[in-house]
């Protein structure tokens, strides 16, 4: 599958949180399986209503995601398994630049993506895990123009207030999203330590913007 059909599914994954501002308290309890289930059916609804979202809009896909997504990712999780080993030997302020420029880097990597994440259905197969189980995987199948595409969740159940299942890596076509980006940020790493990666993200998403804001031609 094309480079650009990858980015669209990962991004109806990454919406799928948007509508669950206010977490309920059965929610808590609620199956994996079924909290995937709704997310993704209000993700697709958000996509098809959301004017913005479907333009790519930037500034109202980050304000979505600080307002929506992030209570219900484990994102500091995310972050530490992208950059490997080299995050146990990071700072506060160093893990603090780095979760915000990779948070950063998934927005404008996706949101041009999300405008062409339309008419697609899904269904989720069944759940292979043990009730004791604390993290697992959700498999879904996506459905659209072309073939059928798997796209899975992992899942870990958290503890204390807000307590739930919070989503901490996607895969689609056999590629988690997390393992890709940790082999590019280890070749940063190695040849230029933290502050190197922080600065080549930052620099990168610096560009991004930029070629976002230029107008388009005709």
């Amino acid at each position: 599958m094309k480079r650009r059909a990858i980015h669209q599914l990962f991004a109806v994954s990454a919406l799928s949180p948007w509508l669950l501002q206010v977490l309920p308290v059965s929610a808590a309890d609620e199956a994996p399986d079924v909290l995937i289930d709704r997310l993704t059916k209000e993700a697709l609804d958000t996509i098809a209503a959301d004017k913005a979202v479907q333009a790519g809009d930037v500034g109202r896909i980050i304000t979505l995601m600080d307002e929506k997504i992030m209570p219900h990712l484990n994102f500091q999780r995310m972050t530490s398994s992208a950059v490997g080993p080299a995050w146990r030997q990071a700072t506060p302020e160093q893990r603090k630049r780095l979760e915000l420029e990779f948070k950063t880097l998934l927005v404008r990597t996706y949101a041009g993506a999300m405008s062409q994440a339309k008419n697609l259905s899904f269904s989720v197969k069944p759940l292979r895990a043990a009730p004791e189980d604390k993290e697992v995987i959700v498999r879904t199948m996506i459905t659209g123009r072309g073939d059928p595409v798997q796209l899975d969740y992992r899942l870990e159940k958290t503890p204390g207030i807000g307590a739930g299942w919070k989503i901490y890596n996607l895969n689609v076509l056999g590629v988690w999203l997390v393992d890709t980006y940790r082999s590019q940020f280890a070749q940063e790493i190695n040849a230029k330590g933290i502050d190197g990666l922080i600065a080549t993200l930052s620099d990168r998403n610096k560009a991004n913007a930029a070629g976002a804001a230029k107008p388009s031609k005709g």
